[in-house]
């Protein structure tokens, strides 16, 4: 017969389990010149936060710099072993209510899903609305483009053969109305926002499997990700009913949504802690009768500043 491990019934007499971080000079440097000028750690978290860190990473490393002023301990160099720490609950961003609140009028939530989190959401806009952003939206239509994986351009592709358009946010009475609204049910500041996007399907149109996140794996998404954070969350926008087609599906999920006039399709892919969800793989089934508009929008982790505003 085995004996009982001694850690059987005593969860604080558990072995901890630790773990080696890495850090260059710069970076540890910056954090210990910002603790002695009398940073606090949370503060100094969020300011590595904003930068891409990992939340739980930059928690550990502020925590273990502290540790070491706090007690004395010599300064170490290049890595330093920490507890690890568990990850705080993700926390999404839609309320999990009937009824949103869209500033201007309440919106219903006809269904939803957790994990990941999708929801469609009923009369985001109205019919007169849908009907004028596509009026404003006709004369700048041009073949849409992907962002090239290996390069981060724009470029056209047959994985997408809609047309499309962007809006600047905000630039009319109507944009500025449909923005705020819009900001105001996917609980993040406009500013955070990217230009409304409106795309128009025809027959046989459609949009291959892709997501929304930004893969940083060229310098271009690596740039918009520095300048913004990763986008968190998507609303589409259906302006018109689809005779024929045009659902927007979720492969990994088992999911399709059929367009209806004013309805929105709402799913996030980025959580409170920075981890991207796979699952939100998406895409655009062919137009088989009829057409197919929709207006998108994508929310960032902070202010959206476009390449051309950087400069």
């Amino acid at each position: 017969m085995h004996a009982p491990s001694p850690f059987a019934n005593d969860p604080a007499a558990a072995p901890r389990q630790m773990a080696t971080l890495h850090f260059s000079p710069e970076l540890r440097d910056w954090i210990v010149g910002a603790l002695r000028q009398g940073g606090t750690a949370p503060g100094i978290t969020d300011a590595l936060v904003a930068r891409q860190f990992d939340p739980a990473v930059a928690r550990a490393l502020v925590g273990a710099f502290a540790r070491v002023l706090r007690e004395g301990a010599p300064m170490p160099e290049g890595q330093i072993t920490v507890e690890r720490l568990p990850m705080p609950p993700a926390v999404p961003r839609l309320p999990r209510t009937s009824v949103l609140d869209g500033g201007d009028r309440q919106v219903h939530v006809l269904t939803r899903t957790d994990k990941p989190l999708i929801a469609v959401l009923e009369g985001v806009l109205s019919h007169a609305e849908c009907d004028a952003l596509m009026v404003a939206a006709q004369p700048r239509l041009a073949p849409s483009t992907i962002v090239d994986p290996r390069t981060g351009e724009h470029v056209v592709s047959p994985d997408r053969s809609s047309q499309g358009m962007f809006f600047r946010l905000a630039e009319s009475p109507l944009l500025a109305a449909i923005d705020t609204r819009v900001s105001a049910l996917m609980q993040m500041p406009m500013e955070n926002g990217e230009g409304l996007q409106v795309l128009h399907y025809t027959p046989g149109a459609q949009s291959r499997p892709h997501f929304d996140f930004l893969v940083p794996n060229n310098e271009a998404n690596q740039a918009s990700i520095a300048r913004s954070g990763q986008r968190v969350s998507t609303l589409v926008i259906y302006l018109n009913d689809v005779e024929a087609g045009g659902e927007t599906l979720f492969p990994e999920v088992g999911l399709s949504v059929v367009p209806r006039k004013g309805n929105a399709l709402y799913f996030e892919y980025c959580d409170s802690n920075g981890q991207l969800d796979g699952k939100t793989l998406h895409a655009a089934a062919e137009v088989l009768r009829g057409e197919k508009w929709v207006a998108t929008k994508w929310m960032r982790q902070r202010r959206f500043v476009s390449a051309a505003e950087a400069g």
